[in-house]
């Protein structure tokens, strides 16, 4: 599928940190995210990781294929949302009427300060199992504590795979 269509509706999302304990150890930031109408009506949810060590990646390679065959665990930092779920991954559902009507949606994610990470976000398609539509990868050079500058996430490049994106807490 064409890169163009991916720039066709914005999905806004933000990373924010929550709790005033964790303000040392926890950034908080912007995030904007690019998918088209024809992609939007597949997608369930979106799967948001961060990986250590993000310079020594290939996003190119990260995009390709499900994260989880291609990482290992511990390569995974732990995040948290707003309800206190944790995990190496958090999935987010897709509203896809408003995502359809061009309306944002809005993420919260607890990340770790730290530098040198990779951000990999990954549509996940409607149905059971989980199936991997594609993924948009950033490098994160620094995540310092409180606001940091906001990130305009690279477009999600379709590249639909049989496998399960899922990854356990």
């Amino acid at each position: 599928m064409s890169l163009r269509l991916l720039k066709c509706l914005p999905l806004a999302a933000v990373l924010c940190a929550c709790g005033p304990d964790d303000s040392e150890t926890v950034g908080r930031f912007g995030l904007d995210v690019t998918m088209s109408r024809a992609v939007a009506s597949e997608v369930h949810a979106l799967q948001v990781s961060v990986l250590k060590d993000g310079s020594r990646r290939s996003c190119t390679e990260l995009q390709r294929t499900c994260l989880n065959t291609q990482v290992k665990r511990e390569d995974l930092v732990v995040l948290e949302d707003p309800r206190g779920n944790e995990g190496r991954a958090l999935r987010f559902t897709v509203d896809l009427t408003a995502m359809q009507n061009g309306a944002g949606q809005t993420l919260a994610v607890d990340v770790p300060v730290g530098r040198d990470y990779a951000l990999v976000i990954e549509a996940i398609a409607v149905g059971s199992p989980s199936r991997f539509l594609g993924s948009s990868c950033n490098y994160l050079k620094v995540v310092n504590s409180g606001d940091n500058v906001p990130v305009v996430a690279a477009p999600l490049v379709l590249t639909e795979q049989s496998c399960d994106p899922s990854i356990s807490p």
